[in-house]
């Protein structure tokens, strides 16, 4: 039987990688000499679903970069944003329809880059950047080491020597690639506050260290409306992704045993990946039994928050370890994928302005169903000084419904119907029931959902639980 905490747990540092993780490695040191024999297809397909759990966050990254590059129009250098906020289809892990997004990839391979963050001044802008594994490096903007007064952040690409000028503040990465997520929040739900926000954003400047002395103009790509197709493809395709991203990036000393791993189906660093048809196949079966697990461990992660209620809080592994998932000198590889399947862009420090609450199941413990009209009983006085939403998700891919004609419910919208008492019930459901169209969200039907209940400024009715949100009730 396997040992699943072999299969859990990876030593970070170099040549110390449990053995057993997955399937042993396919070809021995002494084997490599010789002509490969076939891979046994069980062996095969085990170590290839094992790398997939390892790889989640890095093929995350570069399905969002390709996003940004094929969707956005965008190329490094320039920003792109929502100047509304998201519906379906801003296809990236969890995203809320109640902000305006900020998005940019970058690669160092040519040198530091520098980050211009303004002032915060009539409006909120702020976020993180993180490295290609979704490790945050630092926050930026008014929770960040600017706060909120604006700075120049320099952008260190791995081993980097020189001398850094006062004048910057220096984010030191161990990858090439890395991402920045910032969320640009206005004081207000007026036009002219909307307007203050998105002039903020386009106050961003992103370039070259080498040409700081005559910097060129940032281009900025407006991308509301447009499908911004950023999830992970879980097939043959995960594959080829990673072994872009693995050729690009260096090899970090906890990985290093990895590498063999890698070579064992096919991905070694200064070569082509081209695997056969068969391989294919292999490649395909093991990257959905991947994303199997996410799925089927996801509803159990994290903590449940009412004892006698469904509703859970995300895992605290990641923010626990600032995101690198390594605790006692091991990676959690479990963890760590089941955080990028489900989410992305984590703050470096995370904070007190928001608290998430997650729902997989209904008050009678079933999976949520598309096909079926439930409603959630929202108390009144909800604990959130800005605003409340609950976002409805497709469990099997961790992004917004397609096609979804609504995303979301929010104490934002001014046609949220509230009852006698202050009370708000929400529905979710193929179709809106009669009467309470502006407080339901779409699920499809045939496909399995979850929500995220986000409270923006929580307060302490929340945290010493006098006040508490229902379950989720399926209605007959």
């Amino acid at each position: 039987m396997e040992d699943r905490v072999s299969r859990r747990w990876l030593r970070t540092t170099a040549g110390t990688i449990v053995p057993a993780l997955g399937a042993a490695l396919l070809l021995s040191q002494g084997a490599c000499q010789k002509k490969a024999p076939a891979p046994d297809p069980v062996a095969f397909t085990q170590t290839a679903m094992d790398v997939a759990i390892w790889g989640t966050p890095i093929v995350s990254v570069d399905a969002m970069r390709q996003a940004f590059f094929r969707d956005g129009g965008a190329q490094y250098g320039d920003v792109v944003y929502w100047s509304k906020p998201s519906d379906w289809k801003n296809q990236i892990t969890t995203p809320n329809a109640s902000v305006n997004y900020v998005y940019f990839n970058f690669n160092t391979k040519d040198g530091a880059i520098v980050l211009e963050m303004p002032a915060a001044v009539g409006a909120g802008l702020f976020g993180s950047l993180l490295d290609a594994w979704q490790v945050p490096m630092v926050d930026v903007g008014p929770q960040g080491e600017d706060q909120g007064k604006g700075g120049r952040y320099l952008l260190l690409p791995p081993g980097y020597a020189q001398e850094v000028p006062a004048e910057y503040i220096p984010v030191r990465f161990e990858t090439m690639n890395g991402y920045g997520a910032f969320r640009a929040i206005p004081e207000g739900n007026s036009e002219a506050a909307v307007a203050a926000a998105l002039d903020l954003v386009k106050k961003l400047r992103l370039y070259p260290l080498a040409q700081a002395a005559s910097p060129p103009a940032t281009r900025f790509h407006d991308v509301a409306g447009v499908r911004f197709d950023g999830i992970v493809r879980f097939d043959q395709t995960f594959y080829t992704s990673l072994a872009r991203m693995v050729e690009e990036e260096p090899v970090l000393p906890r990985d290093a045993d990895m590498m063999a791993m890698l070579k064992s189906i096919g991905i070694d660093k200064g070569r082509p990946f081209a695997p056969d048809q068969a391989t294919q196949a292999l490649l395909a079966e093991a990257a959905g039994k991947a994303r199997a697990a996410f799925i089927a461990k996801l509803p159990g992660d994290g903590t449940q928050y009412w004892p006698d209620r469904q509703w859970r809080t995300p895992s605290t592994v990641g923010a626990q370890s600032g995101f690198t998932f390594v605790t006692d000198g091991k990676l959690d590889v479990e963890e760590r994928g089941r955080t990028y399947f489900l989410a992305c862009a984590p703050p470096k420090h995370p904070g007190k302005a928001s608290f998430y609450l997650l729902a997989y199941v209904d008050s009678a413990g079933q999976p949520l169903a598309g096909g079926k009209t439930y409603r959630l009983h929202v108390p009144a006085q909800v604990p959130a000084a800005q605003f409340w939403a609950a976002t409805v998700y497709d469990a099997e891919t961790a992004a917004f419904i397609r096609e979804s004609p609504r995303v979301e419910v929010s104490s934002y919208d001014p046609a949220l119907r509230k009852n006698a008492d202050g009370s708000v019930d929400l529905y979710f459901g193929p179709q809106a029931p009669a009467g309470h169209e502006s407080n339901w969200a779409y699920t499809a039907a045939g496909k399995p959902w979850f929500t995220i209940f986000r409270l923006y400024g929580p307060q302490p009715p929340l945290f010493n639980m006098k006040w508490q949100l229902a379950d989720i009730e399926a209605i007959p």
